[in-house]
Parts: structure tokens; C-alpha cells; sequence
């Protein structure tokens, strides 16, 4: 079976000053050899927002929820009026997206210790009641699902660091995609830190510590896509 890769990118900035889009790239290009370009699709949420969640989209999940574990499929016999059936329309694209990628890819920068808003509306849009879960078994449907997040923090919030107390981002993501079912071996949380060590004088002097940061993020990117997803 052709392995599919769904690239995800939320930096506002452009890839010439964005360490996740430097990051990102690199492990699309090593995953390109491998597997050529045919399973492959990026998806910009900077370029292209998402739009936030409006009262007819909670008015339909609730009535999804209320009628049990409805596949994606049967969610537009449920639709109550025009305002419900537009927010499925901007939803389903998204998860059907997702429901189909082998590996999904995930550039994440840190802002204000969390994921950008831009990830953040496309996460909020994608939990739709049921859209994950087997209607058959109630199991969820990225247990095999390979997940790569790609972290970029300006400083230093690893263990042991006097901020790592502030790192929201790291237990954020692992618990969305836990609770979504994907399987924590297959879940990969790799950061590069000390990314803003050329622009901020108080990080002067950790200048080997972020390169070290960096290529260790870039060899394990590299790991993961040249191996089987």
C-alpha cells in the first residue's frame, strides 16, 4: 500500500525565518525519496486559515453525539438548516484529510508557551464527535497512524530548564492526539530549541547549545522518514 503523507504548517512566518518550515521541508524531502510524490499532500494554515467554530457547528455535534458514533459519511442526514450544513463543509475536507494520511506531519512553533492559533482552529475543527471512531467497534481510527510534530521554541524548555514549567506545548499536543487514539509509540515529539539564540541577548552564549538542539531535530527527522511509517 502507498504510503500518504498529510504536511501541516502553521508558522506565520515564511520559510526563510520559520525554523518548523526549515524542519518540516527536510523531512518531506527525505520522505520523498522514499516514497515519491503521489500519497503527498501540504496543507498552509497560515496561508489558508481555518475558520473558528460558529454556534450551527456546536448545534451539530451535539446532535451527532446524541445520536451515537456516526460515521462522517451519515453526518449530512443530520444537518439542521443552511448555517450547519456550511460548517460541515468547511469540517469534512479537513477530516477526511486526516483520516486517510499514513503519517501526518505537524510544524509547530511555540507562541506565548502553546501551538499557534492557526493549529489550533484546524484542531478545534477536526474534533468532530465520532469522526475517529469505528461506528462498528468504538476504536479509533488513527491507532496506526504515524504522528510527527515538529516543535521550534525561540528558548529553552526542556527538562531541567528554569522554563520548563512553561512548555505547554509538548503535554497540549500529546494529550489531543492520545485522546484521539493514536498510539503513543507511534507519536513523535521533536523539538529545536534556542531558535531566537541570533536575536535575543539573553540567550547569549548558548549559541553551541542551540546548534546541538537543531541537528539533533534534523538526524531524527531524518530517521523517521526514511523509515517505514
Amino acid at each position: 500500500m502507498t504510503d500518504t503523507l498529510l504536511h501541516i504548517d502553521s508558522s506565520a512566518d515564511p520559510t526563510a525565518d520559520s525554523v518548523s518550515r526549515r524542519l518540516t521541508a527536510r523531512f518531506v524531502r527525505a520522505w520523498r525519496e522514499r516514497h515519491g510524490t503521489a500519497g503527498y499532500r501540504h496543507r498552509d494554515l497560515s496561508a489558508t486559515p481555518v475558520a473558528p467554530l460558529t454556534a450551527a457547528y456546536t448545534a451539530l455535534g451535539r446532535r451527532v453525539e446524541h445520536a451515537g458514533f456516526v460515521p462522517p459519511a451519515e453526518v449530512s442526514a443530520l444537518i439542521g438548516g443552511p448555517a450547519e450544513r456550511r460548517e460541515w463543509e468547511l469540517t469534512l475536507p479537513l477530516v477526511t484529510e486526516l483520516r486517510r494520511a499514513h503519517t501526518v506531519l505537524l510544524g509547530v512553533p511555540m507562541y506565548n508557551f502553546s501551538v499557534p492559533a492557526a493549529l489550533k482552529a484546524w484542531i478545534d475543527r477536526v474534533t468532530f464527535p465520532g469522526a475517529f471512531t469505528d461506528p462498528d467497534t468504538g476504536a479509533s481510527l488513527l491507532g496506526g497512524t504515524r504522528v510527527i510534530a515538529v516543535m521550534a521554541r525561540g528558548g529553552g524548555y526542556g527538562p531541567g530548564t528554569p522554563r520548563a514549567a512553561f512548555d505547554f506545548q509538548t503535554p497540549y499536543l500529546r494529550a489531543w492526539f492520545g485522546n484521539l487514539g493514536v498510539d503513543p509509540g507511534r507519536l513523535h515529539l521533536i523539538a529545536a530549541e534556542l531558535t531566537r539564540v541570533d536575536v535575543l541577548p539573553r540567550l547569549a552564549g548558548l549559541e553551541h547549545l542551540a546548534a546541538d538542539s537543531l541537528a539533533a531535530a534534523e538526524d531524527a527527522l531524518t530517521e523517521l522518514a526514511r523509515s517505514a511509517a
